[in-house]
């Protein structure tokens, strides 16, 4: 039986997802790659997430307040559906800040299993949400859950009920073939008796996206631009951060929304002793935004084993949170 003990509440399993040098060889690899490019994981490091968390705040960025209201508004229909006493993986939890909707309307939750690659801010984040839901087997993980990781060992031996709590559109930050990847495995890690919760960005106006992104304060930018400064941090890179801007852009083609950070100038710069030439104009590709009508999303949750049990949108259709079921309807 799990118990809330100190131990569990402080410490993080520390999951072995990462290859040794992760960071190096994918920063080495995305800017020798045409075009660059470098995955969206890294944005992520403390500081990263401090600025992630003030941009959810934007007026700007209405997906963070959208969803809160959704969750409030559904949180009692998804722990009915739940059942007593299910494991909650949250995946990419950041603050957790959302986690509480569920955790109070579940009936007597075993254990909360929040999955974050930055470890300090998961410890604060744990640390303020065992104070807020005392009683709760806190069981933090630290891992880039975008890579195989496995779960804490304190749940290897227990079987039962399991939720995936998936919200913030982080979906979309996948394409949709490691979307569906993703959903897939995490349907196995979760188990027979599982459920998932997913949030998920609706596909709409570009007058309304692109301000999410690139917000008139320049949070934003600052988040996009961190990235950089991590790479000359911890990569003896020298990258001159005054010679790029963020930029957002909506392909509509893909129906995602990208991020770059683009060269105002030519230059050359290096990092770990390795050269890279910048001509003006050439972006580093940071990160993506998919957004998913239902039928489209419903297609990719078909496609990982998953079929839509509930769906709640909001008044305007701009976010919508899933309810999703194992595709053999257990």
């Amino acid at each position: 039986m799990l118990q809330a003990t100190q131990s569990q509440q402080a410490t993080a399993f520390v999951c072995p997802s990462l290859p040794e040098n992760a960071f190096a060889t994918d920063v080495l690899a995305g800017l020798g790659h045409t075009p660059k490019t470098l995955p969206s994981a890294w944005l992520y490091d403390q500081r990263g997430s401090e600025l992630f968390e003030e941009i959810t705040g934007l007026d700007e960025y209405y997906q963070t307040r959208t969803e809160t209201a959704l969750l409030g508004e559904c949180a009692a229909a998804i722990a009915d559906v739940v059942g007593p006493n299910a494991v909650v993986v949250e995946f990419g939890s950041g603050s957790s800040r959302k986690t509480p909707l569920l955790l109070d309307a579940l009936v007597t939750p075993r254990a909360y299993v929040p999955v974050d690659i930055a470890d300090d801010f998961l410890d604060d984040a744990v640390a303020t949400l065992a104070r807020r839901c005392p009683g709760i087997p806190m069981l933090p993980v630290r891992a880039d859950f975008t890579r195989p990781f496995r779960l804490p060992p304190q749940l290897h031996d227990t079987q039962g009920r399991r939720l995936g709590f998936f919200p913030g559109s982080t979906i979309g930050n996948f394409a949709p073939g490691q979307a569906a990847a993703f959903l897939a495995h995490v349907g196995k890690m979760l188990g027979a008796h599982r459920r998932m919760v997913v949030g998920v960005d609706a596909c709409k106006d570009p007058a309304v996206l692109l301000p999410a992104y690139d917000d008139a304060r320049g949070v934003t930018a600052q988040f996009d631009l961190n990235v950089l400064v991590r790479i000359n941090r911890e990569l003896d890179g020298d990258l001159p951060l005054d010679a790029f801007r963020h930029e957002a852009r909506f392909n509509a083609k893909a129906s995602r929304i990208e991020m770059h950070l683009v060269a105002q100038r030519a230059f050359s710069a290096t990092v770990l002793g390795h050269r890279f030439d910048f001509s003006a104009g050439e972006s580093i590709h940071t990160e993506n935004s998919y957004k998913y009508g239902q039928t489209e999303f419903r297609a990719l949750a078909n496609s990982a084993g998953w079929d839509i049990e509930r769906v709640w949108l909001d008044t305007r259709s701009r976010f919508a949170v899933y309810l999703l079921r194992p595709a053999n309807g257990e």
